[in-house]
């Protein structure tokens, strides 16, 4: 994609590989930090990404919604993707891997519901659910920001989950790696299925029902040894 406007994406994707480090440093400050200049001009790209698209957002929009100057902008960040970059940071990170940047520590039971039950809580903010609409919208033009967010939200959870069960022998998974990407790609299907394409008002289902199944066919493998 030669004409494409993410022409920096390979920086973007690496600076992003290393991002349960990144999580870390983000959950160690507070969400207003003293940088309150930057926060201001991510709410108003905020506002203007979801209305725009990725395609139509410019920097001219972006600093009258957030009423700054377009110098002002720049000196935070590089570039329109770089602002991209900074939101996906700010929406998935900050709200969400965040609450899995440690080992997961007890009994399978315990943590595969804790999991589940984080994951769907995103369902409940808005934000989260229309930045995830617009990944997807833009995903076709663009697949640099499909690849961003599914490194940062969807690999980063794959691989976790994966080692968890291959730390749990006594669950008898043959294919830990399968295994992870059934059960978290349900709950994204779930959420995709529910919210994204509004399924919650043609086939609805209670969140319990979902996870609860989910959990009986990774443990049920348990009981077989």
């Amino acid at each position: 994609m030669a004409n494409s406007p993410l022409r920096n994406s390979h920086s973007a994707i690496n600076y992003l590989n290393e991002v349960g480090v990144l999580a870390a440093q983000i959950e160690s400050e507070p969400l207003e930090s003293g940088n309150t200049k930057r926060e201001q001009i991510l709410q108003g790209a905020m506002q203007v990404f979801l209305k725009q698209g990725y395609a139509k957002t410019s920097m001219d929009r972006v600093a009258a919604a957030a009423g700054v100057s377009k110098q002002t902008i720049y000196s935070h960040f590089q570039d329109k993707e770089g602002l991209f970059v900074a939101l996906i940071e700010r929406v998935t990170i900050r709200s969400f891997l965040s609450e899995f940047q440690n080992p997961f520590e007890g009994e399978p039971q315990t943590v595969l519901r804790r999991i589940a039950e984080k994951f769907l809580a995103k369902m409940d903010d808005q934000e989260y659910i229309a930045f995830f609409r617009l990944v997807i919208a833009e995903s076709a033009r663009f697949p640099e920001l499909a690849q961003l967010y599914t490194r940062t939200v969807v690999q980063f959870g794959f691989q976790n989950l994966s080692n968890y069960f291959t730390a749990h022998p006594e669950l008898n998974i043959a294919d830990t790696e399968a295994t992870a990407r059934i059960f978290l790609g349900s709950l994204v299907a779930f959420v995709l299925a529910q919210e994204v394409l509004h399924g919650k008002h043609t086939m609805p289902m209670e969140k319990e029902r979902l996870i609860s199944s989910l959990m009986n066919c990774v443990l049920c493998q348990a009981s077989l040894n």
